[in-house]
């Protein structure tokens, strides 16, 4: 079942699509009410807090594809069918399982499965989500860093975000956010409802920012704000992501510091900063060891660091530059759903760059979406006493149409009806981002299902920025932004009835991750009626080659991308090509490669009188003759891009036979430079050669009969240099071999006997630093006081034995005896 009339055939009379017991059975409510019209807009506008029931009000994802098995919500029951079984059985028997939820008074949510994860079937406790009191759930979504893949965030329209941890406990949530802060009750201001209801949220993405630690919030009135840091209280984390945060907070730190010295910091930066490296270092210090930098990145169980007792603060709302426009003939639509997306600069560098492009989208009720650039990505902060009014950033890059307005305006309502835009209050539009091509993005709705290829707009962008990165210049971005063109939009399906002015809502879709399942997309509206459309898979060849076209089609992105050819020869060039650009394949003709219809596939409402006869009305003749003219203008296009092909072949084989014709004439150039010219060019070179010798030997002769003549004899003052230069060598190397009296021999015997004293002379002089190291340590007995009495009493002394010398002196002058010369008084460290 490869096919698409395979599985559409397959799953058309499927039991697991039949409709609920209260719509279909005896006390049903009926089909009708599924529909989407005037009459039923306040079932879908109404928030019922007693049965929310299979009305298709608000945000919903009924069916979910996990490997290879659906799951689908209907009614108060759980269908689970096997795909796989069905692709391989050929009995063609059609089966499912099914659970009864009804008594057990369990209110469920299918949100959108990630791999390996479980069912997000969500069975909350009473008074929290299933109370008639209690918020209505905004989205319900998995976090990819949950421990197990079991962390659920549940967003009530409230703005609490709860956080459950599934294999722990399914009563209690983890954690608490608060994205909405309480009413002051003594105090008043003029605040909008929307202002105050979450519509949806997100999580930010990145490689080494705090990306995966932000969590998005947009507002019913289009307001967006942003929680920084958010880690799930049992996270996975990959220990690269954590040393790329700590180089990022480090380089922040470094580039303050650099601010601090020329005065230009903060001291709000200062603390924000400081609360950063506190956080990093937290979460370093749970890594186990064999994870430092630069070793092999693993998740690790890491818990939210406890260090800081502040709460992340709230920031937003963002400010949105320029202003996104107002979609003509509406007056604005409340926000139903954001995406966050980050795609590779460089998908060659991917591993060396630090950086993604974040891109942000916000879906509104009139089929507007706005995309933002997060070109200023948002920090992890906390309260402070004294908070800065400085708000982020987000720049408005594009707004799409997804052309709900002109369809409906196109349709005249009846007398005493009101308009028919007044649909647009039932419209919900959900984003859901394809497993494998991740640059597609399907938007579905109440009116069908729209798919926004971002793969082009992307890489051109992420080419003008590093181009400028690069240049260092703002004209080459301005240009290249300019050039960079929009998302392609193109509705694969439509479910409004021209004829009854009613839709029927798209309540899921699902795309299965397993490719050798199916490559698919599964479009099921409220009525339980699906639609398969095939997909493509496109290889990184194939990828490279789209990117490259549309890199050509761009002269200013084309400088940058194409390498610069060798400077060309003087004169005039040796070839002209006929095709002076690459060929490009017309827009028409690469639509088919993604798989998606060029035309919308209709799944409308089934007719009100099934046996009678269509009747032909103005609205009626007015879509189909926008339907011809659109097939019209699409076979013309086929028929231009066709002719075009055409002349674009017969240049291209002409141009072959014009190359085949230059390389023959080539292929006997290089023949004869082989044969006959290469002879005459060795002969040549060997002529030249000889005579080159001949020159030489004359050149030499010629000089010397030069040099004679000009000096034929040495002057007086050259001998006697020569002569000087000849002793001066004799007396450095000597006149003999074996001169003992050459300076070369004496500095050698000088080096040989200094070699031979040296060891006796460091002898000595280890002696003598040990005598005064004994002598110093002699001296150093006696404090100051003693030293000092010690000398006193030695000058006394010494007084005494002078007084007693001249006594001596006289005596033998009486007695006429001569005596010697006393012996010199000497201190006691001098006396052994």
């Amino acid at each position: 079942m490869d096919g698409e009339e395979d599985w559409n055939a397959f799953l058309k009379d499927h039991p697991i699509l039949a409709l609920s017991k209260s719509i279909s059975g005896p006390a049903g409510k009926g089909e009708m009410s599924l529909e989407l019209s005037l009459n039923t807009l306040p079932e879908f506008t109404n928030f019922d807090t007693v049965n929310d029931g299979p009305t298709p009000s608000g945000r919903r994802q009924v069916m979910v594809i996990k490997d290879s098995d659906v799951i689908l919500a209907a009614g108060s029951e759980i269908r689970m069918a096997s795909l796989g079984d069905s692709k391989l059985s050929r009995s063609g028997s059609k089966s499912y399982k099914w659970r009864e939820l009804s008594k057990l008074q369990l209110w469920y949510y299918l949100g959108q499965v990630l791999p390996g994860s479980y069912l997000p079937l969500w069975t909350a406790r009473q008074y929290c989500h299933a109370s008639t009191s209690a918020p209505p759930i905004a989205k319900i979504e998995w976090h990819p860093w949950g421990e197990g893949g079991t962390t659920l965030m549940v967003m009530t329209s409230d703005g609490k975000m709860r956080e459950y941890d599934i294999s722990i406990d399914t009563e209690e949530p983890q954690q608490i956010l608060s994205f909405v802060p309480e009413r002051k009750s003594k105090s008043f201001v003029a605040e909008d409802e929307s202002e105050r209801e979450v519509a949806s949220f997100t999580i930010g993405k990145g490689k080494a920012d705090w990306g995966p630690l932000t969590i998005y919030v947009v507002m019913r009135s289009g307001d967006i704000y942003a929680i920084c840091p958010y880690m799930p209280k049992n996270a996975s984390i990959p220990s690269s992501y954590v040393h790329a945060l700590e180089c990022f907070v480090a380089a922040k730190q470094e580039f303050l510091l650099q601010a601090a010295t020329r005065g230009g910091s903060s001291s709000s930066l200062t603390a924000i900063y400081d609360y950063q490296h506190r956080y990093v270092n937290a979460l370093l210090k749970q890594l186990p060891p064999g994870t430092a930098f630069p070793s092999v990145s693993r998740s690790i169980l890491m818990h939210p660091p406890s260090t800081i007792k502040s709460h992340p603060v709230r920031q937003g709302p963002f400010l949105l530059q320029p202003a996104p426009q107002t979609l003509d003939g509406s007056e604005g639509g409340d926000a139903t759903d954001v995406i966050y997306l980050a795609f590779d600069v460089d998908n060659e560098e991917a591993e060396a760059e630090t950086e993604r492009l974040g891109v942000l989208l916000v879906a509104f009720q009139d089929g507007k979406v706005d995309v933002f650039l997060d070109v200023e990505k948002v920090e992890a902060r906390w309260e402070h006493k004294h908070p800065e009014n400085e708000l982020p950033m987000l720049a408005v890059y594009e707004t799409i149409d997804l052309g709900l307005i002109s369809t409906l305006s196109k349709v005249t309502p009846a007398r005493n009806e009101p308009p028919i835009l007044d649909l647009l209050q039932g419209n919900n539009p959900v984003f859901l981002q394809d497993p494998i091509n991740d640059e597609t993005i399907y938007v579905y709705h109440a009116f069908g299902v729209h798919a926004l290829q971002l793969g082009t707009l992307l890489q051109n962008l992420a080419i003008a920025l590093r181009d400028d990165v690069s240049n260092d210049g703002n004209e080459s971005l301005s240009a290249s932004l300019e050039k960079s063109g929009g998302a392609v939009v193109r509705p694969i399906l439509s479910t409004f009835s021209v004829e009854r002015k009613c839709s029927n809502p798209v309540v899921a879709v699902a795309i299965p991750n397993d490719v050798y399942l199916t490559y698919s997309i599964f479009i099921l509206t409220s009525a339980m009626r699906i639609t398969t459309l095939p997909l493509t898979l496109q290889s990184e060849l194939q990828y490279a080659e789209n990117l490259s076209a549309s890199v050509i089609k761009d002269p200013v992105l084309a400088k940058s991308q194409i390498a610069l050819p060798l400077p060309e020869a003087a004169g005039p060039p040796g070839y002209i090509t006929l095709l002076s650009d690459p060929f490009v394949p017309p827009s028409i003709l690469s639509r088919a490669s993604s798989g998606l219809p060029t035309n919308p596939i209709l799944a409308l409402p089934p007719s009100q009188a099934p046996n009678k006869e269509f009747q032909l009305t103005p609205d009626t003749l007015r879509f189909f003759a926008s339907t011809v003219e659109k097939f019209n203008g699409q076979i013309h296009d086929v028929t231009i891009a066709y002719r075009a092909c055409d002349l674009r072949a017969i240049l291209q084989k002409q141009e072959s036979i014009r190359q085949q014709q230059k390389c023959k004439e080539m292929l006997e150039q290089i023949e004869y430079l082989r044969g006959k010219r290469q002879q005459l060019t060795r002969e040549k070179i060997a002529n030249v050669q000889e005579t080159q010798k001949a020159l030489l030997g004359r050149l030499d002769r010629i000089l010397r009969a030069m040099m004679k003549t000009a000096s034929p004899e040495l002057s007086e003052h050259e001998t006697k240099w020569f002569q000087e230069l000849k002793r001066m060598k004799e007396d450095i190397k000597g006149s003999t071999r074996y001169d003992q009296e050459s300076l070369v021999a004496r500095t050698g015997l000088l080096r040989r006997e200094f070699d031979r004293l040296l060891p006796s002379l460091k002898e000595l002089q280890a002696k003598e630093e040990r005598i005064k190291k004994r002598t110093t340590e002699g001296t150093t007995g006696l404090g100051f006081s003693q030293a000092f009495e010690y000398g006193e009493r030695s000058n006394a002394e010494r007084v005494k034995i002078g007084r007693l010398e001249n006594d001596l002196v006289k005596l033998a002058t009486r007695l006429d005896v001569t005596l010697g010369k006393p012996p010199p008084l000497q201190s006691p460290t001098n006396t052994k």
